[in-house]
């Protein structure tokens, strides 16, 4: 059963940058799709940003040019930069991973590995 923990959540004004890592345990984040999902308040989860396990991404349009997915499978880590941040990114935000095996499907798809979130607020 794979874990995942989010940290590097918190309060930054518009503009501003936070870097969130996500490590996994009881498992491996070698060839699997991983991704970064966000749910406001009020609002559904929507996928923000998924890596394949040739690193290649896909990047929802709201955040494109602003928001970098990386992964280091030896460290069993993923990390997601968020620069230019603005109050509409404030969020939950959750790392997930696919099944052993599977790629990505753009945004889509299944993650049944999901962590418990780290919130990011953003002040105008």
């Amino acid at each position: 059963q794979v874990r995942l923990a989010e940290s590097g959540g918190g309060s930054v004004q518009a503009g501003g940058s936070l870097r969130l890592s996500c490590v996994a345990s009881g498992g491996t984040f070698r060839r699997r799709c991983l991704a970064w999902f966000r749910q406001a308040a009020g609002k559904e989860r929507e996928a923000v940003a998924t890596i394949d396990r040739d690193g290649s991404a896909t990047y929802a349009d709201s955040v494109k040019g602003r928001f970098t997915i990386s992964r280091d499978n030896a460290d069993n880590t993923q990390f997601l930069q968020m620069n230019s941040l603005k109050p509409e990114d404030s969020a939950r935000y959750y790392c997930a991973a696919r099944g052993y095996g599977d790629y990505c499907r753009g945004l889509g798809g299944d993650f049944p590995y999901l962590g418990q979130g780290t919130q990011v607020t953003v002040s105008s």
